[in-house]
């Protein structure tokens, strides 16, 4: 990670080296954060953030599923969002936000402590990598599963969540893979350990639902909008493994993912980037970066004021 300048935290901006939080932090020792990430592309009318709105709402709604009351309002954390990049004059960058218990008292119930909220921005390329953007990356089923809704909201973005992301995806970088699958506890697949995945069948795409555990995606949802724009069917329910591996076609969406074709999935190989999913993305990547018409309203623009 290559450092920035600036940090925003609890709405004023500090030096990067600077922005450090108290050992006894509640969120360090518990697990009571919730986060967004979304990014700034350089457009033909200057940089811009994708969707930057609907992340923030996405990230209070998030701190109202563990108790947490964020003090901004959306409005408000968008405008930290810009600032943000303003102050480290970048026109590309990755945006992550985190809103957490901080430092006040110890203790399982987090509500006597200061909710804290930072943002920090710097350059970071495709997740998975650049080659992986073109040939697709490689995959396998995890042995980890993803957590239940019984026992915690996976629909919010919570650090705590994330501990069992983690395990999968170093399960399946030990065994050589770029990335993992979770099932959901019946059985069904959920999501990777940090993307939605898509299935492409007969040139009918098909992702899960939000029952099936994984997080309802901002990415998910714009290839959903974006393909049926193309002229895709877009199915939404339960994907089995034998219909993830059945399929001709299959790929993962993300803030950091964007739209990344899967080319193996264990044994099973697609073969490389496939022709809807190459379509798709293309379309993807003239859409962040402002050169179709039509989604306008998707664009925050962070032009130095």
């Amino acid at each position: 990670m290559k450092a920035t300048e600036k940090v925003m935290y609890n709405g004023e901006l500090a030096a990067w080296e600077e922005a450090k939080v108290h050992v006894l932090a509640h969120a360090l020792h518990y697990g009571t954060g919730v986060f967004e990430s979304c990014r700034c592309y350089d457009t033909c009318e200057g940089p811009a953030v994708f969707r930057l709105k609907d992340h923030m709402r996405r990230l209070v709604k998030s701190g109202a599923a563990y108790n947490m009351e964020l003090p901004y309002t959306v409005d408000e954390l968008c405008a930290q969002v810009i600032e943000t990049i303003r102050a480290n004059n970048l026109r590309e960058c990755y945006v992550r936000t985190i809103a957490f218990f901080g430092y006040r008292e110890l203790g399982v119930c987090p509500l006597g402590n200061p909710v804290d909220v930072s943002h920090a921005v710097w350059e970071w390329g495709a997740y998975l990598g650049e080659d992986g953007m073109e040939k697709g990356v490689k995959a396998t089923i995890s042995t980890w599963r993803r957590i239940d809704p019984s026992t915690m909201p996976p629909t919010a973005k919570a650090t705590a969540n994330y501990a069992n992301a983690s395990l999968a995806k170093v399960e399946a970088v030990r065994r050589g893979f770029d990335e993992a699958i979770m099932l959901n506890t019946k059985g069904s697949v959920a999501e990777g350990s940090g993307e939605n995945l898509f299935t492409v069948k007969d040139e009918v795409l098909k992702t899960t639902s939000e029952d099936s555990g994984a997080l309802p995606g901002i990415t998910q949802d714009t290839v959903r909008k974006i393909a049926s724009d193309i002229g895709y069917e877009v199915k939404e329910g339960e994907i089995t493994v034998e219909e993830l591996k059945d399929a001709d076609e299959a790929f993962f969406t993300g803030t950091a993912a964007e739209v990344t074709p899967i080319r193996q999935i264990d044994d099973r190989e697609y073969g490389g980037r496939g022709q809807v999913t190459e379509r798709i993305q293309s379309k993807y990547l003239s859409i962040v970066r402002g050169e179709e018409r039509g989604y306008d309203d998707w664009l925050t623009p962070a032009r130095p004021a």
